[in-house]
């Protein structure tokens, strides 16, 4: 292993960038600022594109057992009459399967184990590019929607984007078989299975940057969603208040380059998107994928290597971005919402992404 390389950050991204180049004879060291792999976090939906990237980093089996396929979903409005079915057997049958849910520590947890021990240093914050040494040939920026990476290749000049909304989101401790989503007026709240006894959902409210419910975050979504159709109520009535995460969503101004000389930017670091397709880890685990083959096809030419990833996944990432953030700004619509779930069941005749 001559060819060394830095990554910040030890999520997803970071953890699959550093499983690829590992694979392709690199020599890699991930720096977490936090103390360790989180033990809680929400599910992930893992779309077949994602599947197949965890297949050439050599856990794609391990991903599909301990994950579950996605039985089903449908978009309702809140008294549950059905808007869209997402059409989960023709993706099966374009892709060669179908989703699987797989919940966030479990994802990290298998990409960890799959690397040496020495690999992952935690509590390992980097506060700028200068503190990495140059005992290095690469340096990757996967360290998430406020990356320091990003902020020393680009500085102040593509800022992150308020979407509009603030979201809630949480496990609750009772099951639900099937997921899916139901809209309202500027509001939404989506449900997905997570495991036995546990359920995660999410909740979206059209608002002001910084605004906050005056009276606790469970309170207010049990006001906005506690008269909708089952299970949401249940889902709400389980909850513990200390357990609801909340936080304004962004997604990224798009960058005119994913790298700089030696320095690549993947993930949320590079194209940060609003939750509304789900693909946000996806496309993490795609760009770790294709960075580890660009430098393998590129040999000792590290510059060659990082444009040709950069043309391979800018593009596509940006693209995808820039569906999402359209699809947040229909569920923010709060009149015209017949011509809202006609777009709706119009996306879903085209079909999700894969």
């Amino acid at each position: 292993m001559g060819r060394r390389a830095v990554v910040v950050g030890g999520g997803i991204g970071g953890l699959a960038t550093a499983l690829g180049l590992r694979r392709a004879g690199w020599a890699v060291t991930v720096l977490e600022r936090a103390g360790g792999l989180p033990e809680t976090g929400t599910g992930l939906g893992i779309w077949p594109s994602a599947l197949r990237a965890l297949d050439a980093l050599g856990v794609g089996e391990q991903a599909r057992r301990r994950g579950r396929p996605q039985l089903g979903g449908a978009f309702r409005r809140p008294d549950g009459s059905r808007i869209a079915t997402m059409d989960l057997q023709r993706l099966a049958r374009r892709h060669g399967e179908t989703v699987h849910l797989l919940d966030r520590p479990t994802l990290l947890g298998l990409l960890a184990e799959a690397l040496p021990a020495d690999v992952l240093r935690f509590a390992a914050p980097v506060a700028r590019l200068a503190d990495l040494g140059t005992d290095h040939d690469l340096v990757v920026g996967a360290d998430g929607l406020r990356s320091v990476v990003r902020a020393e290749l680009h500085g102040e000049r593509y800022p992150l984007r308020y979407a509009g909304v603030v979201a809630w989101r949480g496990v609750a401790p009772l099951e639900v078989p099937v997921g899916g989503e139901t809209w309202g007026r500027g509001v939404k709240v989506g449900v997905t299975p997570q495991g036995p006894g546990r359920t995660n959902w999410y909740a979206v409210k059209a608002a002001p940057a910084g605004w906050r419910p005056a009276d606790g975050h469970l309170a207010e979504l049990r006001r906005l969603f506690g008269d909708w159709h089952d299970p949401v109520p249940r889902l709400l009535a389980a909850m513990d208040p200390a357990d609801v995460l909340c936080h304004d969503v962004h997604d990224l101004t798009p960058l005119p380059s994913y790298v700089r000389g030696r320095v690549a930017l993947l993930g949320d670091a590079a194209h940060a998107m609003t939750p509304d397709l789900g693909q946000g880890a996806c496309q993490a685990l795609i760009d770790a994928v294709a960075l580890a083959g660009c430098l393998d096809d590129a040999g000792a030419d590290v510059a060659a290597g990082l444009r040709a990833y950069d043309r391979l996944r800018r593009p596509p990432t940006q693209r995808m971005a820039a569906m999402a953030r359209r699809a947040g700004r229909l569920g923010q619509v709060r009149r015209g919402t017949r011509l809202r779930d006609a777009a709706l069941r119009l996306a879903m005749v085209a079909g999700p992404p894969g």
